[in-house]
């Protein structure tokens, strides 16, 4: 699957290659492959993007995947996964990395849990049973998983909050930083471990924590507790805020987000690298994302329309399947028009990455901004 001899010889490194305003493109390079950015990530949160084989996913453009510590510390576990060879030879797929530090699930999905110095304790939404994650344990959950790129276990805090309560989530969090760096120090040369600015939709705190996070030091940043409940005029504001003040020879990762609307406008406040699970459970609900926006593949215009998704596209299921075809998959509730669905949405948002990628290069990219959102402005053409 590997060359174990070009791993060894490649150290984890941002290069920067065009710049156009505040957006940024250039390359993460990892032993186990090159990302270029602006980079959109699919989510395999179980060691799966859903609804794909791993060679569609990387045919599509990926260069690199998301995998969350919590679901795979809990099922199927994490010393399993490296006693059968990690998690790029789990799921077949040779390619980088990146696992976030099972935080946000915790806060999100797990049932009783307490938060405290050392960490958090919480019950599986699985089975109940009892688990605690600290920042060493997380770190050491993602180096079992083989994980390229870490994340620093954090505490998420939903928007709205008080201002006091995202500033104590903020400063327990860069001393989980402190903390995480020291445990990722055991760690096989060329992996990396990202720091994770918080501070909620305060201006001056988002700039305390990152400041605290660059004055520890790390080969990348992450940006998150955005895309929580807040509006995107919210999320853009805290990138003008935030962006400036990260290094500039080190990637930018705003984490779980977004729309292709959200990807754009913050590829132009400078971030680099995104995932969501937006395009592939957008897929499993009948929606499909294409160059003239959003289309809902369950309303009955469909039933009897001839026409594909975007004949024009580069995706055999937008191109070559018609639309009276995946409304009746829709409708009869087939797995098929899931994953073609899927595929549809995953195809766009690499389209779009690359298409963001080459503007960038060629100083034009308000121009492939406008021009994109003109289209989903116009929106979808009806049949005559």
């Amino acid at each position: 699957m590997n060359n174990p001899d070009t791993r060894q010889q490649t150290d984890f490194h941002y290069r920067l290659h065009a710049t156009d305003g505040a957006a940024r493109q250039g390359e993460v390079v990892t032993p186990r492959g090159v990302v270029r950015t602006p980079a959109f990530m699919p989510v395999g949160t179980a060691g799966t993007v859903k609804g794909m084989y791993p060679e569609q996913v990387r045919d599509l453009g990926a260069d690199i995947l998301l995998g969350n510590t919590y679901h795979l510390m809990l099922r199927p576990g994490a010393e399993r996964v490296a006693r059968l060879g990690g998690l790029h030879e789990l799921m077949r797929w040779p390619h980088p990395i990146l696992t976030d530090s099972g935080g946000f699930q915790v806060m999100s999905l797990a049932g009783l849990r307490k938060m405290s110095e050392k960490g958090v304790t919480f019950r599986s939404h699985i089975d109940g049973a009892y688990h605690e994650l600290t920042p060493e344990r997380s770190i050491e959950i993602q180096g079992l998983l083989g994980a390229d790129i870490q994340m620093q276990l954090d505490e998420c805090v939903r928007l709205p909050a008080s201002r006091d309560e995202i500033d104590r989530a903020l400063r327990l969090s860069l001393r989980w930083a402190e903390r995480s760096k020291k445990a990722f120090e055991a760690q096989p040369k060329g992996r990396a471990l990202f720091g994770i600015v918080q501070g909620g939709d305060d201006a001056e705190l988002r700039i305390v924590s990152a400041r605290g996070l660059i004055d520890i030091g790390f080969p990348g940043y992450s940006i998150g507790g955005l895309a929580v409940g807040e509006p995107q005029a919210v999320m853009l504001a805290m990138l003008e805020v935030v962006t400036p003040i990260l290094p500039v020879e080190k990637p930018r990762y705003l984490m779980g987000v977004g729309t292709p609307d959200d990807l754009i406008e913050s590829v132009a406040r400078g971030v680099d690298m995104f995932d969501c699970v937006m395009p592939t459970r957008a897929g499993r609900h009948a929606q499909a994302f294409t160059r003239f926006g959003k289309i809902n593949l369950k309303n009955a215009r469909h039933a009897e329309d001839a026409r594909p998704l975007d004949e024009a596209s580069d995706c055999p299921a937008a191109r070559d399947y018609s639309r009276a075809y995946l409304h009746h998959l829709v409708r009869c509730d087939e797995m098929l028009g899931s994953m073609l669905l899927t595929w549809v949405n995953l195809a766009y948002y690499q389209s779009l990455m690359a298409g963001i990628r080459a503007a960038i290069a060629e100083g034009r990219f308000e121009a492939f901004r406008a021009e994109v959102k003109e289209g989903w402005a116009r929106g979808d053409i009806p049949a005559r």
